[in-house]
């Protein structure tokens, strides 16, 4: 009589799990993270074209202006505040929008292309931890930029930032947005030849109708720029240097809703691997 049981799996028999797919625990996420941190941090120090640039144009920048209005006094055209103390904080802010919007969407989508994100997508590193340590980097690299703009700003004769937690939360929110934002524009990015090119589009006009290097007194100017991502960053950054101004919650607010538009258009549009021509 033949048998019907049906035929046992033997261990021998079963497939073995792929090596080194097994996700990691708590402890080794936090672990992969550094290692990510530490990766992001060495790529872009042994890249000196890139770091000078990121630190020396910001420099350069805030430098010019202090020859220029060395010695002033409070005017009227900015806000009762002399040319450097006003240009000092919109010069920082300038160079976190740089540091993580402009740069993180270029350098991801030349990553895409060059195919280095579909292999880091077919290993074990969550990608969760691949984006985190991105955005950590962006914060030591701003953090970096704002403290030498400052720096040069106190040559000058620029008082110190009056509230400095104030500060570092702008700074921290700030990177955060504009991070979510430079991933969500790679995502639409479809080669890295275009990429500098969409970058610049969408930053100038940004950075010129939001004050960053002149005052705007339009009204209407400034209601469209209040809603748009960089004026709120620049009053947020211009309040920390003022007394008794404080944490600015509804511009901090308009950068957090920026910063979540660009990670839902980043969840939705992201790609690992390049797009075909």
């Amino acid at each position: 009589m033949t048998s019907t049981l049906p035929p046992t799996t033997t261990a021998a028999g079963r497939r073995a799990p792929r090596a080194g797919r097994e996700r990691p625990d708590e402890r080794g996420s936090l672990a992969l993270l550094a290692h990510q941190i530490r990766y992001e941090q060495l790529s872009f120090w042994r890249n000196p074209q890139s770091m000078v640039f990121t630190f020396v144009l910001p420099i350069v920048i805030i430098s010019v202006f202090g020859a220029v209005f060395a010695g002033s006094e409070g005017q009227d055209f900015f806000f009762g505040l002399s040319g450097l103390e006003y240009y000092t904080p919109t010069i920082a802010a300038v160079s976190v929008l740089g540091a993580c919007y402009g740069q993180l969407a270029i350098v991801l989508a030349m990553r895409r292309q060059t195919g280095v994100l579909k292999r880091l997508h077919a290993t074990p590193l969550p990608a969760w931890v691949y984006f985190a340590g991105l955005l950590v980097h962006c914060v030591v690299v701003s953090v970096v930029d704002v403290a030498l703009v400052i720096g040069v700003g106190r040559l000058y004769g620029v008082p110190w930032p009056a509230q400095w937690a104030v500060l570092a939360l702008t700074l921290v929110l700030g990177a955060a947005s504009f991070c979510a934002l430079g991933v969500g524009v790679a995502s639409l990015i479809r080669n890295s030849e275009a990429a500098p090119a969409v970058v610049q589009f969408i930053q100038f006009p940004l950075v010129f109708i939001s004050g960053s290097y002149f005052p705007i007194h339009s009204g209407t100017m400034n209601t469209i720029a209040g809603v748009l991502p960089v004026k709120p960053f620049n009053d947020a950054m211009l309040a920390a240097f003022a007394h008794g101004a404080g944490v600015q919650w509804k511009e901090l607010a308009v950068l957090a809703a920026w910063g979540v538009v660009g990670a839902l258009i980043a969840v939705r549009s992201f790609r690992w691997d390049p797009r075909p021509e």
